[in-house]
């Protein structure tokens, strides 16, 4: 037996239920980096760091890029 084509509305409506599983896997996924993050940060002392600067100073690292953050703030 031939098999009947999948319908554009049977496809549309899978697409979008993957979607939905795609964006609860996002959601778990960011919870457990922000869980790892936290545990880094505890680890080298930095939850004494002001959030507000925390953050600045992650967005200008992502400015820069990493390797050349690292190089700037390394002992000379």
């Amino acid at each position: 037996m031939a098999r009947s084509k999948i319908s554009a509305r049977d496809a549309l409506k899978k697409l979008r239920e993957q979607r939905a599983q795609l964006d609860g896997e996002e959601v778990r996924l960011r919870q457990e980096v922000a869980i790892e993050l936290g545990r880094v940060l505890i680890e080298c002392g930095a939850e004494t760091i002001d959030p507000a600067q925390l953050r600045q100073i992650v967005s200008a690292s992502m400015a820069l890029g990493i390797e050349e953050t690292l190089k700037r703030i390394a002992p000379a």
